[in-house]
């Protein structure tokens, strides 16, 4: 090696040795923590061999490497040694993850989706840039800023599409429902998805406002307070509420605390949070007057709905402030924080766990316990503790929040899994689309009987190939039983079973007829009503929502649920 390239490479490994100290330390705040001289020698010593070991890499490992890339392997790999929710984000990461945690992203307002080998647009937002130009869902993507777009992938695509607000981007596509193919030029804006896509009224007499939250985003109390004070307006005589947060990911801890501070008056205590530094041990109460507290309250909730989303619910339910009905909750009782690492670089660790009004921790999976192979074990019911809501009756805590009213769903059949997959609820939605130029009302809708048998047709030459849970669990039986060498003895039976179960596509199909109808209807609102409309077609067929409604139109019932 050149003394030229030693002194680069001498001045690459001290400033990758700072970049890795940094990232370590997380601006000193570890080695504050590490107090012991032991901590501060091990973490000290070991960077020196990482270094080492890099330089060796680098100098004379038989192939090129890629420093970016293998650096990166090696803090993915430290990180997964933790939790799920402590992670390393790259420059060219931020803004995917800016767009997680805000819903904001320069660009046109669409998702793109692969059909076979071409590429098709998805969803179109709402007064997107792209639904003002015209775009629809499924039309072919041909090119972008002259270049042809085949053989890219979708992250590919998904770069060229974003960019700053104000510049303009060509894109060449085949229309879906004329088949003619044009070119548009397209002026990208800040494209800001709303955490509130809907909020209505909802019950037979009508007076229950009901508003979705899909994200913890900066400002979303404000919209969650909007649309009550518009359902309000509309109807003075509004007499309870259902707030949905299923498939809520969570998102920020200050906007949960607001959320609840539109059902809970000013100074109560929503969430305690408690970590190794003193600044992360913070109680975090309402600061501002109610919207309401007094009018009944449901909020739903189910295996997808975490963090902020079960801060609100845990705290309604230990403040019996009103009912939970759905599923049990994900379980996620961590809190984490973005540190800037350098070269825009960023790393979200968990910082403290969070506890709601109760004492509680909802936290299902023991990240500082793993089991001898490695994995995560949910904490055992041996281990969760008992704590009490404010009227006194018992919640548990290292599980999630387990709703007051629990509700059992129907699983998916693997039918509509393959269908649905496979896109051909989005596919015939783009047929359909072209026969019927416009749409009533989307919680209206339904698709007739001559209209499932048209969408049965149109698969009959479709390839939606499946094997049913029935016919997995045949399949399991004769591996093992060939493994063990019992096939030989049951081959006959195992066949005559086969045969029994061997299921005929359009029998099943009809056999699921509801269930295929409810998506088929789902995706077919979509074009014509975006979001919104699937929301409030959706609620149709709500047996979470049919259980908290008719719980809030009883009130004796009600304020059973909030007592001992």
């Amino acid at each position: 090696m050149s003394r030229l390239m030693k002194g680069r490479f001498s001045k690459i490994v001290s400033k990758y040795k700072l970049f890795v100290l940094g990232f370590v330390t997380g601006s000193s705040l570890l080695f504050l923590a590490a107090k012991s001289t032991d901590t501060y020698f091990e973490i000290s010593k070991n960077l020196d061999i990482y270094t080492s070991l890099f330089k060796e890499l680098s100098t004379y490992y038989v192939d090129p490497i890629e420093p970016g890339k293998l650096i990166k392997s090696s803090i993915d790999n430290m990180l997964d040694e933790l939790d799920p929710y402590t992670n390393y984000i790259t420059e060219s990461d931020i803004e995917e993850y800016e767009f997680q945690t805000t819903g904001k992203y320069g660009g046109i307002g669409t998702t793109m989706r692969k059909s076979g080998d071409e590429i098709v647009v998805g969803e179109v937002y709402e007064f997107s840039p792209a639904d003002k130009a015209g775009l629809h869902p499924g039309d072919k993507v041909i090119a972008i800023e002259g270049e042809a777009i085949k053989g890219k992938s979708m992250e590919d695509i998904s770069l060229l599409l974003k960019g700053s607000p104000g510049t303009f981007i060509k894109v060449k596509l085949k229309d879906a429902y004329t088949g003619a193919e044009m070119e548009k030029t397209i002026k990208r804006s800040e494209i800001e998805l709303s955490s509130v896509p809907y909020a209505g009224f909802v019950g037979e007499n009508g007076n229950t406002g009901y508003v979705k939250l899909t994200q913890f985003t900066p400002h979303c109390s404000r919209l969650v307070r909007k649309a009550l004070d518009s359902l309000k307006k509309t109807n003075p005589n509004m007499s309870s509420v259902v707030l949905d947060l299923r498939n809520n990911p969570g998102g920020l801890l200050s906007e949960a605390v607001s959320i609840c501070n539109l059902f809970v008056d000013k100074g109560q205590l929503v969430v305690s949070t408690k970590g190794r530094l003193k600044e992360w041990q913070q109680d975090f109460k309402t600061t501002q007057a109610a919207w309401d507290t007094e009018i009944p309250l449901a909020v739903l909730i189910n295996r997808s709905s975490a963090s902020a989303s079960e801060i609100v619910a845990g705290t309604m339910q230990d403040l019996d402030r009103g009912i939970v009905v759905g599923v049990r909750s994900y379980g996620k009782g961590l809190v984490q924080t973005t540190r800037p690492l350098g070269y825009n670089a960023r790393l979200k660790l968990t910082t403290a766990k969070y506890y709601t009004p109760s004492g509680r921790c909802i936290q299902a999976l023991d990240y500082s316990h793993r089991n001898a192979d490695g994995s995560v074990g949910e904490i055992p019911d041996s281990l969760k503790k008992e704590y009490k809501t404010a009227s006194g009756r018992k919640v548990l805590s290292g599980g999630g929040v387990e709703p007051d009213i629990p509700v059992v769903d129907e699983p998916t059949s693997m039918l509509a899994i393959t269908l649905y997959v496979k896109g051909l609820f989005f596919d015939y939605a783009t047929v359909y689309g072209k026969k019927h130029p416009q749409l009533g009302d989307a919680k209206a809708f339904a698709i007739s009987k001559n209209d499932f048998a048209a969408f049965a047709k149109w698969l009959e030459d479709k390839d939606y190939a499946y094997k049913t849970e029935t016919e997995i669990a045949l399949d399991s039986l004769k591996s093992i039983a060939t493994r063990e060498k019992y096939f030989s003895d049951i081959e006959k039976e195992y066949k005559q079973l086969e045969n029994n179960l061997s299921h005929d596509k359009k029998q099943d199909l009809y056999k699921h007829e509801k269930e295929v109808t409810y998506l088929l209807e789902s995706e077919i609102v979509s074009r014509y009503h975006y979001l919104r409309g699937r929301i409030e077609h959706g609620l149709n067929n709500d047996q979470d929502l049919d259980f908290a409604l008719k719980t809030l139109s009883a009130p004796k019932d009600y304020k059973a649920l909030l007592k001992p």
